[in-house]
């Protein structure tokens, strides 16, 4: 059977839908929290599943690309992915030690972004906006 192509809900692209691409696809679907690629491969290759090491890389960047997961860095700089709840611009709070991710709107720094681009005559602006700090699991953890 000829693989599928699927359209993307965000830009409008077109990606076959593989073996490989659907187990990425699955796994992120199960996970609450931020992914390195790595350790995704380490649990598709757990479960059984054969995506290499590069093909992950390839189709977590796509799905980025596509806006279908979110992308960032972590303490560590390594870029990590999350299937998030919420289809529209939004930030995250995330915690330094366990990785605990909280989607937060912040209207805020969206009206501090447009105006500071608008006063340097910037235009097409996007901006990433993460914060760290401790959960209150690991705050109360430390604490004890």
């Amino acid at each position: 059977m000829p693989p599928e192509a699927a359209p993307s809900t965000r830009k409008g692209s077109e990606q076959r839908v593989t073996k490989q691409r659907r187990a990425v696809s699955a796994a992120l679907d199960e996970l609450d929290d931020f992914v390195s690629t790595q350790e995704l491969y380490r649990q598709l290759h757990s479960k059984g599943e054969t995506v290499s090491l590069a093909t992950a890389y390839r189709i977590l960047q796509s799905m980025a690309d596509d806006g279908l997961v979110d992308v960032l860095r972590n303490g560590e700089g390594e870029a990590v992915y999350r299937r998030c709840a919420v289809e529209h611009h939004h930030h995250h709070l995330l915690c330094r030690n366990c990785g605990r991710a909280v989607e937060i709107e912040a209207p805020a720094v969206e009206q501090w972004a447009a105006r500071v681009a608008e006063d340097h005559g910037y235009t097409d602006v996007a901006h990433t906006v993460e914060i760290y700090g401790l959960c209150p699991e690991c705050t109360a953890a430390k604490l004890a």
